[in-house]
């Protein structure tokens, strides 16, 4: 049998605040944050409420956050990703958590090609 493992990492996603100071406009609470474990599981702690154009946003830069990237790619450096309304002074703080072993054959029914 083939070692078909891979890693990924699970994430948080936080609300914080812009350094200028800027209001938050778009419904964003200080300190809300949902995690992203497994490979397409997204959690809202219980009251939690997201709004949709900054998770609409946030999104596609999450299987990336997820996975081992370079040391110089600008996905491993930044964390901080600002809301799509230019006028909001919401922030969201992407971080790292535990590291987890998959494997290929749990997780599609496409053959691996070796």
């Amino acid at each position: 049998m083939h070692d078909d493992t891979y890693e990924l990492y699970d994430l948080k996603v936080e609300v914080t605040s812009s350094d200028d100071g800027r209001p938050m406009v778009c419904q964003h609470r200080l300190g809300d944050y949902f995690t992203v474990t497994d490979d397409d599981l997204i959690e809202f702690p219980e009251g939690v409420r997201f709004p949709m154009y900054p998770l609409a946003a946030i999104l596609p830069l999450l299987p990336v956050k997820q996975r081992e990237t370079h040391p110089n790619d600008w996905m491993t450096t930044d964390a901080v990703i600002a809301c799509p309304d230019p006028n909001c002074g919401g922030r969201f703080l992407i971080t790292r958590g535990e590291k987890r072993i998959y494997r290929h054959s749990e997780q599609t029914v496409t053959e691996l090609k070796r």
